[in-house]
């Protein structure tokens, strides 16, 4: 699952940075199994949404100009047929296809 996999990473990236233990944005990216130019993606995504996130050529690591916190959820439910109906963005719900507007 992308998403779940997103989630994971941007956990692993927020908890390294907090503790100031990065490394070079290549180790980074290495570390987390994505290219460079990925890792910048996604830290400029970080940023975007408040983040301030700098990096220390001296130290060689990525750290919080000051205190922030991550905080994602995701929640997962099983729907009943007629939530399905409420929720279905405009989808037409046929009876025997339930599955295929998940």
């Amino acid at each position: 699952m992308k998403l779940l996999e997103y989630i994971d990473r941007i956990k692993i990236i927020h908890k390294l940075i907090k503790e100031s233990r990065t490394g070079a944005p290549e180790n980074l990216a290495r570390r987390l199994s994505i290219s460079t130019l990925r890792l910048y993606v996604v830290l400029d995504e970080l940023k975007l949404m408040g983040a301030p996130i700098e990096y220390s050529r001296q130290l060689q690591t990525y750290y919080y100009t000051q205190a922030f916190e991550v905080n994602i959820r995701a929640d997962f439910t099983v729907l009943k047929p007629q939530e399905l109906m409420n929720i279905n963005a405009g989808f037409f719900y046929q009876q025997n296809y339930p599955l295929l507007f998940l």
